[in-house]
């Protein structure tokens, strides 16, 4: 401090006094040693000419830290101007320089002219300086067109060339130069095993990384085995990562922070907290404890193994906290979703005038968007708003998500429009905000920008142009899209794939998704899920079951998106033994279950007609969300057990739960069965007064059947004419309906009139009207309606049932013959038919005959025990034949 203090007052001096260029080198030297930049150049424009030729490779070092091209290019014509722009050392600082500072064709333009000239050829240090600035600039075929020209002009690369090279290059080059090195004695150089070990391991190639790394003949550099450690990491092999640690234990190696971070971020891969604290321990052991890279590894560990309190006391432990443990304490309350202690921390850390980064403030906004607390994220913004940190990517992509979650939709989009520069995170986040808020026209315009901006769109970004396309109901614009995927060469990627076989599924193309999810060369368990609830959506639940049991056969285990998908397609065809399998395979394979899961398996088991299952799975659930309460109340309506429903309805009343529209409907049509005809009016009257619940279309259809049912015809019209929304079809039928059953011809042609006034070519609207005359008779307009019909080339739909046998659903239509057994079928309906008959016949015998026992004069003989009704009647014929 001292030292910088004195030569801050020599730069104020050689300001106004006579410069001695020895004086003027070394403090020069000593402003950049101590990082004084800035205070260096400043020195150096006093009197440029003054500076020796040993100064200038510091001078362009300092424009380099600074990242200050300006600078650099100044000097450059120092240089020149000075003749010492051949100087080898000032040469290769000048092209690190221009390659540092982005200047790489200027780079190229230095190498050039130094190459002219032949004694500076073969200096290998020089040539590196070129070697590392393609590389870096990701021009790796130039790179290697370098690194050949060196080796035809007699230059021989170094330990470092290669080292450059390797860690640039693929797989495929990468063995070549290994091959380099194996012929030409570079082995035991522990750089280049570095770096041959961190190549394989970066290519995927972690066997030819390990075999690089079991053959050392030297194991005791701590670098080695810390990137075989994060290799092994890299690729998936976690615990090889802490099996290799165990080893380095026993070995004489020194231990560094990194041998520690590696670690722990394996022990966080395989969420194996036990190990991490035998690291804790080894760390403390070998004086790591204040080390603060260390402990930040050591916080997230815990952190992310969801053991908070663990985290805490490391937190706490360390008294003097850097800004990275200050972010690891806020990331791991927002990973565990711990939000308000995520808080508490940011405004501890502001109260100890710790300044937070554009990962400070990206996690607390991302706290704002996990809660949805607005002002907040607002106060926030409004903190950067004079600070540079708010001009960083990272935290201006932050707050385009925290505005979107919000729901501030125009201030996301404002951020965006303010934005220099706008990455793909920036396009994707506004994209994806505009659809979590259904404004999907808005999405695809966004998109439509992004093109223009010419920046290429990810997986996660089509993922979500094509869910804006699904909530459009756009088949057109999905078609379109679909074409950009297969130009963008993003149809192969299974996200995206997925997504399209849900924007077919929900546009109603089941083929069109079935011919997608055939191409998938990778299919997921996302997209085997996708197309069982495309089929299911499309009316093919057949082929959804079909689908469950090809999915287990692939070796794919279901999860609970799965089991619930085929429940649902099961559910649609009431197949009872397909249910029972799946359930089984539920229990038996232990997958875990999640309330709208066991929603699924509620509603399978009433859909066919084992209530008794669905209670038991009911009560014996956790937690109940609405659908639960619903499902179970309409179940208990379906079943006849109107009573049940109705105390259901009040006991989840009692727990908390508000009903919504689903369970008014359900309540009013359990009535409706039940022929409880004042309970399903006050439910009906109740939605509105005393819950807030508009009715809609489905809940005065069933009012209108409620009352036309019982007969109460006039105030079902009342009722109509009362409505608050104009009456459907659906309210005109009903009212149709019960007219015909109770021959109430007037009304009934009343609602004919609305009926095909609102669909006048439907053809089971005449049906219903047929009926009605037919019932009264009125022949004459029976004819007419037939007439309407047959000129309209009108006819109804036949209605259908189906039955489960033997793993097999039957469907039979009216009319239908075209079953293989349906001459057995029809045989075994006339005999039922003919059973019944008889059955209706001695009951009407036993009735007739009743009175004749309490009143005849023959009682007492008539009160012996019969068998039957013929020879009740036959003891009555006998003794009438005596009189």
């Amino acid at each position: 401090m001292h030292q910088t203090i004195r030569l801050s007052r020599q730069l104020s001096h050689y300001e106004s006094s006579h410069l001695f260029p020895s004086s003027l080198n070394s403090n020069i030297k000593a402003f950049i040693q101590h990082g004084h930049f800035t205070k260096a150049l400043q020195l150096y424009s006093i009197s440029p000419l003054s500076v020796s030729h040993f100064t200038f490779p510091s001078l362009l070092k300092a424009s380099t830290f600074l990242s200050n091209l300006n600078y650099g290019k100044t000097l450059h014509s120092t240089i020149i101007q000075l003749g010492l722009h051949f100087d080898p050392y000032i040469t290769t600082s000048l092209i690190n320089m221009y390659t540092k500072c982005g200047s790489f064709p200027s780079a190229v333009n230095v190498f050039e002219e130094m190459v002219k000239r032949e004694g500076f050829v073969k200096d290998v240090t020089f040539w590196n300086s070129l070697l590392d600035g393609y590389l870096k600039f990701g021009k790796n075929r130039e790179g290697l067109a370098h690194f050949y020209q060196m080796q035809a002009l007699g230059v021989f690369p170094d330990a470092y060339s290669l080292s450059i090279l390797l860690g640039a290059l693929g797989f495929k080059e990468g063995r070549q130069i290994h091959g380099y090195i194996v012929r030409n004695m570079f082995k035991s150089d522990p750089f280049l095993e570095t770096a041959l070990i961190d190549m394989y391991s970066s290519c995927g190639r972690i066997l030819e990384a390990w075999f690089v790394f079991d053959h050392l003949e030297d194991k005791s550099n701590v670098v080695v085995w810390n990137v075989m450690i994060g290799g092994f990491l890299e690729n998936g092999w976690w615990e090889w990562s802490l099996k290799l640690y165990s080893l380095m234990k026993g070995e004489n190696v020194k231990f560094v922070s990194e041998s520690f971070s590696n670690t722990l971020s394996a022990c966080v891969c395989g969420n194996v907290v036990d190990f991490g604290r035998q690291v804790h321990c080894d760390l403390i052991k070998v004086g790591f404890e204040n080390n603060p890279f260390v402990y930040t590894s050591l916080l997230s560990m815990y952190g992310k193994c969801q053991f908070v309190e663990d985290a805490e006391n490391v937190f706490h432990q360390v008294l003097d906290k850097g800004i990275e443990l200050w972010n690891a304490m806020i990331s791991t309350f927002v990973f565990n979703k711990y939000s308000y202690d995520a808080f508490k921390v940011y405004n501890k850390m502001r109260y100890n005038v710790i300044t937070p980064d554009s990962f400070t403030i990206s996690n607390v906004l991302s706290c704002s968007s996990m809660i949805g607390i607005y002002n907040v994220g607002r106060s926030v913004h409004a903190e950067l708003v004079k600070r540079p940190v708010e001009s960083s990517t990272e935290v201006q992509s932050a707050l385009l998500t925290m505005y979107c979650k919000c729901g501030s939709v125009g201030d996301a989009n404002s951020i965006l429009s303010a934005m220099r520069e706008k990455d793909v995170v920036a396009w994707g986040s506004m994209i994806s905000g505009f659809c979590q808020n259904r404004k999907f026209r808005e999405a695809l315009d966004c998109f439509g920008r992004m093109n223009a901006d010419r920046v290429r769109p990810d997986s996660d970004i089509m993922s979500s142009v094509i869910s804006a396309c699904t909530g459009l109901e756009n088949s057109d614009s999905g078609c379109m899209i679909h074409g950009y995927v297969i130009k963008s060469g993003l149809d192969q990627d299974v996200y995206v794939a997925t997504s399209l076989v849900d924007m077919y599924s929900k546009c109603g193309f089941p083929d069109m998704a079935e011919s997608l999810f055939s191409d998938m060369p990778d299919k997921n368990l996302v997209a085997w899920n996708s197309m069982m609830s495309c089929y299911c959506r499309n009316g093919l639940p057949d082929q959804s079951i079909k689908l469950f049991s090809k999915m287990v056969l692939h070796g794919l285990y279901p999860d609970s998106v799965s089991i619930t998908s085929v429940l649902t397609a099961v559910s649609s065809i009431a197949a009872l033994l397909n249910g029972k399998i799946i359930h089984g395979y539920l229990v038996r394979f232990e997958i875990e279950s999640d309330i709208p899961l066991e929603n699924a398996l509620m509603d399978m088991y009433i859909k066919c007609g084992f209530l008794k299952y669905a209670e038991y799975i009911f009560q014996n659930m956790s937690q109940k969300d609405l659908v639960t309460w619903n499902c179970m109340i309409a179940g208990y309506g379906s079943h006849g057990n109107c009573i049940q429903a109705l105390s259901l309805f009040n006991e989840m009343k009692n727990s908390g739960i508000k009903p919504d529209d689903v369970t008014f409907l359900s309540l009013i049509s359990s009535c409706n069965h039940a022929g409880l005809v004042d309970e399903g009016h006050k439910v009906f009257q109740s939605m509105t007064a005393e819950h807030g619940v508009e009715p809609k279309m489905e809940h005065y259809v069933n009012v209108v059947d409620l009352l036309g049912r019982a007969g109460r015809l006039d105030d079902a019209y009342n009722f109509v004419k009362s409505m608050t929304i104009e009456p459907d079809r659906s309210v005109w039928l009903s009212l149709l309906c019960a007219s015909r059953v109770h021959s109430n011809v007037e009304l009934g042609e009343l609602a004919a009139h609305n009926l095909l006034k609102l669909e006048p070519d439907r053809g089971s609207n005449y049906v219903q009207l047929l009926h009605l005359y037919g019932g009264a008779e009125l022949w004459d307009k029976a004819a007419n309606v037939r007439a309407t019909m047959k000129e309209k080339g009108l006819k109804k739909n036949p209605g259908y049932s189906w039955i489960e046998l033997r793993d097999k659903v039957d469907v039979f239509f009216s009319g239908d013959s075209s079953s293989l057994r349906t001459m057995e079928i029809y045989e075994i309906l006339n005999s039922i038919g003919r059973h019944m008959e008889k059955e209706r016949d001695d009951s009407e015998i036993m009735e007739a005959f009743s009175d004749l026992r309490e009143n005849s004069p023959w009682r007492d003989q008539l009160q012996q025990p019969t068998s039957n009704a013929q020879d009740f009647g036959f003891r009555c014929l006998v003794l009438s034949n005596q009189l």
